[in-house]
């Protein structure tokens, strides 16, 4: 593919897709874990999220294994990778460097939540101004689909993967762009156990056939009728040496002692997982960015950026999480949807994209737009640091509670 063929794709196709099959890097049919989400009610176990599909004319038990969001997160990451390998994506990053915080360098508009409306680009500073009350955040703050061009230059991605400043003027009603892209990892045709959840109503919740075992043997040994107590100055085996409010407690609460073994319905078999890639160009062609021309030119590197993300993903491989590594079962081909529904194999690697990138880019900068091959580089402000340190520091001590919102491991900002 060229740059000719691609601009034929975005300002008349209406998407490119791909359904790559996948399989556990351990072999057909071994177990993996997806994420777990919390249940229904107080104290509920983690669970899996299920869904009946529709699959070859028959209803099909599926388990979602890498979300949307999750998926735009782990796209990001490729960018920046790629980025370090010396491609050219304009972002802005927040450089922590000197505030001591030594768990935190930088902050990128391809790592924060939020892309680059997040509240940590929020409260930081260019040129001694908060962002957003300096010209290339007004700028932001004003954009919209009639006008992207700031994001184009600024944060491409906020608009190929979706951002809301949600802070913004009107209470929420600030710039919002949806997802051009979308990326969805899931487990095919997973068995099943049907659990009764209210005998009198007959309601059923579904979990895993699958089970996942724990229990620990402490080499100390021990025992659980061991009396200690926890309280502000720790843990100790008196009540008084455990400080201001000490209780009793179990050995287990302070990490020692066995582990009783447990059994949970977690994990899954599957005959099959599919990961689905969409690029939909009907949404690009939402976006303007100034005049005909530049319109061909921004729509051009948001599609090219895009194909750059999905084949620095397939180089990097599926390693999703702690006993959930996938491999490809096969190569699928990327296909051009056309607005009849007909379709086209376009053949693609990760040496074209990245030409077809750099000669996207270089269009764009002709035609107008103003592209940084450095970040625009921000610091943070003292309150968002002082919140930091003093979060590390009852961290340390015990005394932070969970992060709010805490949970899953999928992550991301919605449309």
């Amino acid at each position: 593919m060229d740059i000719g063929k691609l601009s034929g794709m975005v300002a008349e196709g209406t998407a490119l897709r791909r359904r790559q099959v996948l399989q556990p890097v351990g072999g057909k049919g071994d177990k993996i874990f997806p994420p777990t989400y919390p249940g229904e009610g107080r104290n509920a176990p983690p669970r899996h999220v299920y869904e009946r599909r529709r699959l070859n004319g028959g209803d099909v038990w599926c388990v979602l294994v890498d979300s949307v969001q999750s998926q735009a997160n782990r796209l990001e990451e490729c960018l920046l990778a790629a980025i370090a390998d010396g491609i050219r994506i304009p972002y802005v990053e927040v450089d922590f460097s000197g505030t001591g915080l030594d768990s935190i360098s930088k902050i990128t508009s391809l790592d924060a939540p939020h892309r680059v409306y997040d509240a940590i680009l929020r409260d930081s500073l260019y040129n001694g101004k908060p962002f957003m009350e300096s010209d290339i955040g007004q700028r932001l703050a004003k954009a919209k689909a009639e006008d992207a061009s700031a994001l184009l230059e600024i944060s491409p991605t906020a608009l190929l993967f979706g951002a809301w400043h949600s802070t913004g003027q009107g209470g929420g009603l600030g710039a919002k762009f949806a997802r051009c892209l979308i990326s969805e990892i899931v487990a095919i045709d997973v068995p099943v156990e049907d659990v009764v959840v209210n005998q009198r109503t007959g309601e059923i919740e579904i979990q895993t056939s699958g089970r996942r075992t724990g229990s620990r043997i402490d080499p100390l040994g021990v025992l659980r009728k061991v009396k200690v107590f926890k309280g502000e100055g720790g843990w100790s085996t008196t009540k008084e040496g455990a400080g201001k409010n000490a209780k009793e407690a179990k050995p287990s609460e302070i990490n020692h002692g066995n582990i009783t073994p447990s059994v949970q319905p977690l994990g899954v078999t599957c005959d099959h997982i599919e990961h689905s890639f969409v690029l939909s160009f009907a949404a690009l062609r939402r976006l303007r960015f100034g005049g005909a021309e530049k319109d061909a030119a921004g729509r051009r590197l948001l599609a090219a950026l895009g194909l750059v993300a999905l084949t620095e993903q397939d180089a990097q491989g599926y390693a999703l999480r702690s006993r959930c590594d996938l491999v490809c079962d096969g190569r699928a081909a990327l296909e051009l949807v056309r607005s009849d529904g007909s379709t086209e194999t376009i053949p693609i690697d990760r040496t074209q994209t990245r030409a077809l990138y750099q000669a996207a880019y270089d269009a764009a900068q002709k035609a107008g737009f103003s592209l940084s091959s450095e970040p625009l580089r921000l610091t943070p402000q003292e309150k968002l640091v002082a919140i930091v340190k003093e979060s590390q520091r009852l961290a340390l001590e015990s005394k932070g509670g969970d992060q709010d919102e805490a949970g899953s491991d999928d992550s991301g900002s919605g449309d």
